[in-house]
């Protein structure tokens, strides 16, 4: 019949030790712990939802630009999609007013219909712009001609800027979840993470510089896609703002000369 150890007997000395060991160990263990956490990018672990206000000024921004469009260049009526676009836009900030972390299919959805709209109007206009030009009934004052270019070419780097947010690893309240482990662009906080902030993630902000340097330069510059459905993005965009830009450039320093 098998008999527990005394006091002083060897099992329990064994015991013993082990119980001292681990109590030693402890508070290295936790630490080596939080290290591996602190170690763990943000942007590959949960977190807060980003700010409300950043996207929601760039759509508010892309509907007064709308407004200020000539009426032969806008989808008939004109106030229909600008309309749209708001009462959508005030849905989504109802649903989340402060930080975007409410994960609804509904919700999802109602963005992309509303970044949706906003492209197929600015869209309109820019194809319209560019037959006129082509044709030649567009652009008879220099003034006029880029200011309306300037609109369209700032509303076209805002509508990217807001696929790319809200594509990129299935979107803002996706990223913060951490559902998608493998990134659509490459940022360079990504690549050198000892660089950035331990909280650092991108967030709107980033997708609109990345819009504006792709629609300026023509080309990647410090953020790289590396999905194919990015590369394509991208690649639309540049050839979207180059003939819009060379068009309409062209014909304003024609006016001028």
């Amino acid at each position: 019949m098998s008999q527990h150890p005394q006091p002083g007997e060897p099992g329990n000395v064994d015991s013993e030790r082990l119980a001292r060991i681990e109590a030693l160990l402890a508070p290295a263990v936790s630490g080596i712990e939080e290290a591996g956490r602190r170690l763990l990018p943000a942007w590959r672990r949960v977190t807060k939802g980003e700010p409300r206000w950043p996207s929601t000024l760039a759509v508010l921004v892309a509907v007064a630009l709308q407004f200020q469009l000539p009426e032969r260049l806008a989808i008939h009526p004109e106030w229909l999609l600008p309309t749209l676009e708001t009462a959508l836009l005030i849905a989504l900030v109802a649903a989340n007013p402060y930080r975007i972390e409410r994960a609804s299919k509904l919700y999802r959805w109602a963005g992309l219909v509303l970044i949706a709209m906003i492209s197929a109007a600015n869209g309109w206009s820019a194809v319209h712009l560019v037959m006129g030009l082509v044709r030649g009934t567009e652009g008879n004052d220099a003034g006029p001609l880029l200011a309306t270019g300037g609109s369209i070419w700032l509303t076209n780097v805002i509508v990217f800027a807001l696929w790319y947010w809200e594509w990129d690893r299935g979107g803002p309240v996706a990223r913060i979840h951490a559902v998608r482990t493998y990134t659509d662009f490459l940022f360079p906080q990504m690549q050198t993470p000892e660089l950035a902030p331990e909280h650092w993630e991108p967030q709107f902000p980033d997708y609109l510089y990345l819009s504006f340097t792709n629609a300026t330069a023509f080309s990647p510059t410090d953020v790289m896609p590396l999905t194919r459905w990015a590369k394509m993005l991208m690649l639309l965009q540049s050839a979207v703002s180059l003939l819009t830009v060379v068009l309409v450039v062209a014909r304003a320093v024609n006016i001028f000369k």
